[in-house]
């Protein structure tokens, strides 16, 4: 590898610049081919070819990469496979908008040439997206790139459409369904986001058919009424039993209607009197079903009132609204309007109010196909939900699905493949045109775009070829990456598709995370203006600082909030990793790996290195199967708060300080050994977190004698037993402490620590007293004594402050500069944070489920904390009275 000086400050733009396409160039992102590896994989999220890509695209992957990155360097044999969305009703939307713009119209290019400005705009917008790949570093192994309108994933989405025809799941029927008057086509119940906005009941009277008597009735949609085909009451009600069997004239168009018996006509609701109107509303449509009556549909595709509207054809569907208010008005049959706020359906795509209309479409029936995915996630084979609670989240949706209508009226996507004969009508529902194909008409239609998208895990891996190879060694995949907002979309569709179609889950674990929101807590949105561009985010921080802020921003599940003073900490602890780097980099400059590495075995051997050697060498194990840990549960919050708190707590601000004693010593030995510390814990920070700040990570490995190749393949760290020293660790920990005593006393007292004071350090432990003689080198240089005693005799000074440490108290005799006073003011400071701690551990060894249940070296941990806090709670005490007898 080769090798350069690092910048004397950390400049993303400069490290990052270039590094991606040297990956690429190398190749190092491709699986490794190596069959006795354990294969790992994950597919890609496919986002819409219909624009940039948003923060919460940027979370999504970034924890797909981290994920992915990691099992690589493990010895997984990876497949991270990228890809895009046609995204059907989106796409073609936006190609409609800039169409508009000029004059022209989808229906003025006509299909064909249509379909070609949607390519083009796909292939426009697919570059903009792996730009974006590439900005944010994702690993992507982009030969086997698929896009769900390619021909390999065209023929799996036929095979499944004929399939499930064929065994009776798929059929084509006249139902009532949610219509997009914008974009003239169907939608699913999920594409509708139901709004709350203010409305009114307009209440109106029916007149009863040869007679003066009036029945009222309240409705939100008073243009629907040229679509009743009757009026029902309840069976019971005594108001109205006398109207059941006569007939309501509907006003203006003077229809006359049945009035009947049904119990959808609630007594205790509005009149107890419902108009029904079945081609417009799924209620209505039921009771037409049970009744039999007729179903008249009032409106165009468009929203505008059809011919069944008599004098109100031809006027937009809220225009009609206005104008029959006020004829009904003129008429005197409108009672009154009463102001409401209530829920209404828009489409989630074009935005306006979706219209439910009796339509005849292409749905899948989904009673068998959940009722298999729903017993699946009771067997061995069930997909593992991270955070757990989003496993009855699927169940609930699969266990109330309905039946999927997944025909769209639309250009852009995959025309079912059904052909009706010119002449005859006959329909066949085949893989490919008939023989004959001058004969036959294939049915306009698309496919809802959740019907490919639900095939991705499997057919992006060569199904339904089942001896391809990817399909044989990387299917079903490990890890699925999703907000929680899509598992009704397209996880519950994958989960019930692929074990439909291969007998197999799609994936064995789900990790869904949340939403980003903005500083205060708003959801992102363009009509409130707090979106953020995660390219502006990289350009001013680097990549890297928001992979690390997005992969620590909260638990699986949970929303996250973004904000520019996270970033700038972020970026401040990047650079704190960089000066770290630069400054281990210029101490070891003439190190080999040889060296390195023999000196390391002497750690392993107890032959060699310092205390504050093995102790961070201890810490960095219980690093290593924290960070590992926490991956593996995909908490990757956690991860990052022990990588925080060893490299910038542990290894800055107090191994790389308390080296400074053997560096700036006399023994060239003693200063080698601790400088192959020193690399060797840079190099295993740097690999524990390649992961999730790749760019920054590999620029400084590559200064190190262990860069043999790129990081992105190299091996990840793991726990070396033989570096433990639990010893070395307690007194390190005891050192530790004293210092900052020591230091905080000093501040109190306004002593600089440039001046020499006189210490004493009463020891109660054997071994603490043993291990603080053994190390006054690095006692006197960071406390800086004037005498320095330490014994388990000394005699407690009268006038002095002081500090319990475990296992020890330290004095300084400072009698002109103590307030007595104030000093026991401030041990009753003291006394009282040991008498929390005390509460707070006490509390816990107190709960018998946690004792019974945790792991015996928890609850052992607990007790010594137990122990350890009382005997510094007493030695608190005991100093207190002392001080109050001066």
């Amino acid at each position: 590898m080769s090798k350069k000086e690092l910048s004397t400050k950390f400049n993303p733009q400069e490290v990052e610049a270039g590094r991606y396409e040297k990956w690429l160039a190398e190749g190092v992102f491709a699986p490794s081919g190596d069959k006795k590896a354990k294969p790992y994989s994950i597919v890609i999220p496919p986002p819409n070819v219909t624009g940039k890509l948003h923060l919460g695209h940027a979370w999504d992957t970034t924890l797909q990469d981290m994920i992915i990155r990691q099992k690589r360097m493990q010895g997984f044999d990876t497949l991270w496979l990228p890809g895009m969305d046609h995204a059907g009703i989106a796409t073609q939307a936006k190609v409609e908008e800039r169409l508009a713009e000029n004059g022209v119209s989808r229906y003025d290019l006509g299909r064909e040439k249509f379909l070609e400005k949607v390519w083009e705009w796909k292939d426009e917008y697919a570059s903009t997206i792996k730009e974006q790949w590439g900005k944010l570093g994702l690993s992507l192994d982009y030969p086997r790139e698929r896009f769900t309108l390619d021909e390999g994933l065209n023929q799996a989405v036929r095979k499944v459409f004929v399939e499930l025809y064929n065994k009776g799941f798929i059929y084509r029927g006249e139902k009532l369904i949610n219509w997009d008057p914008k974009a003239k086509t169907a939608l699913s119940d999920i594409e509708v986001i139901h709004k709350e906005v203010d409305g009114a009941f307009y209440h109106i009277t029916y007149q009863i058919e040869d007679s003066e008597e009036f029945v009222e009735i309240a409705t939100t949609r008073p243009e629907t009424y040229l679509g009743d085909t009757a009026v029902i009451v309840n069976g019971e009600d005594e108001r109205y039993k006398h109207l059941i069997g006569k007939k309501a004239v509907l006003p203006i168009i003077n229809r006359v209607v049945p009035i009947l018996a049904d119990d959808h006509a609630d007594m205790s609701k509005g009149t107890g009197v419902v108009k029904i109107t079945p081609a417009h509303d799924p209620n209505d449509f039921e009771v037409a079903m049970r009744h039999d009556l007729p179903m008249i549909n009032m409106m165009n595709d468009d929203g505008t009132i059809n011919h069944e509207g008599g004098k109100y054809e031809g006027l937009d569907r809220f225009a009609a609204r206005k104008q029959i208010i006020q004829d009904l008005d003129a008429l005197g049959q409108l009672v009154k309007i009463e102001q409401i706020k209530h829920e209404v359906g828009h489409s989630e795509r074009s935005g306006v109010i979706v219209e439910p209309r009796l339509s005849t479409q292409w749905f899948v029936k989904m009673d068998e196909l959940s009722k298999r995915a729903i017993e699946n996630q009771s067997t061995e084979n069930a997909v593992e939900f991270f955070p757990p609670r989003f496993n009855h989240t699927f169940l609930t949706w699969m266990e109330n699905v309905h039946d999927w209508v997944i025909s769209r009226q639309l250009w852009w996507g995959h025309q079912i493949p059904a052909w009706y004969h010119k002449e005859t009508g006959e329909m066949r529902v085949q893989m490919d045109a008939p023989s004959d194909s001058e004969n036959w008409v294939q049915d306009e239609d698309v496919l809802d775009t959740w019907f490919s998208s639900a095939l991705w895990p499997f057919s992006t891996m060569g199904w339904p070829d089942d001896n391809a190879e990817d399909f044989k060694r990387y299917f079903p995949t490990n890890t699925l990456v999703t907000g929680y907002d899509i598992i009704f979309f397209w996880v519950s569709r994958m989960i019930f598709q692929s074990l439909e179609f291969t007998d197999e889950r799609p994936f064995k674990n789900v990790l869904i995370h949340g939403l980003i929101r903005d500083e205060q807590g708003r959801k992102m949105s363009k009509s409130l203006g707090n979106g953020i561009d995660p390219m502006d985010v990289i350009e001013k921080y680097g990549a890297d600082a928001l992979r690390w802020f997005l992969s620590n921003g909260s638990a699986p599940g949970q929303d996250v909030r973004f904000s520019y003073d996270k970033m700038d900490a972020a970026w401040n602890f990047i650079n704190k990793i960089w000066n770290v780097s630069r400054y281990i980099l210029m101490n070891s400059e003439d190190l080999t790996l040889v060296e390195i590495n023999e000196n390391l075995e002497g750690i392993a051997n107890r032959t060699l290195g310092n205390v504050t050697d093995r102790w961070i060498l201890t810490r960095l194990n219980e690093t290593i199967e924290k960070v590992t840990t926490n991956f593996d549960r995909f908490e990757f919050g956690e991860a990052g708060r022990s990588l925080y708190n060893f490299i910038w707590d542990e290894f800055a601000d107090w191994y790389i300080e308390l080296t400074k004693e053997v560096l700036y010593g006399e023994d060239e030995n003693e200063k080698q050994v601790t400088r192959s510390v020193l690399v060797h814990v840079l190099d295993q920070i740097l690999r524990l977190l390649h992961p999730i700040m790749p760019f920054v990570t590999e620029e400084i490995f590559e200064q190190l004698p262990s860069a043999q190749t790129s990081l992105v393949v190299a091996s990840y760290p793991k726990v070396r037993s033989e570096f433990s020293d639990e010893q070395a660790t307690n007194g390190v920990e005891v050192l530790k402490e004293l210092i900052r005593a020591v230091r905080n006393i000093r501040s109190e007292v306004g002593t600089p620590l440039s001046k020499q004071v006189p210490i004493q350090i009463k020891a109660t432990d054997e071994k603490v007293e043993r291990f603080l003689n053994e190390n006054t080198n690095y006692i006197t240089r960071f406390t800086n004594p004037s005498t320095l005693d330490i014994s388990s005799d000394i005699v407690e000074p009268d006038v002095a402050m002081s500090a319990v440490l475990t296992g020890a108290t330290v004095f300084l005799p400072l009698a002109s500069l103590i307030n007595v006073e104030e000093e026991i003011a401030r041990l009753n400071k003291e006394l009282d944070k040991w008498n929390k701690e005390v509460a707070l551990v006490e509390k816990k060894l107190g709960n018998e489920r946690f004792v019974q249940n945790a792991k015996p070296e928890v609850v052992e941990k607990e007790r010594e904390k137990q122990r350890d806090y009382l005997e510094k709670r007493q030695a608190v005490e005991e100093r207190i009275e002392q001080l109050k007898k001066l």
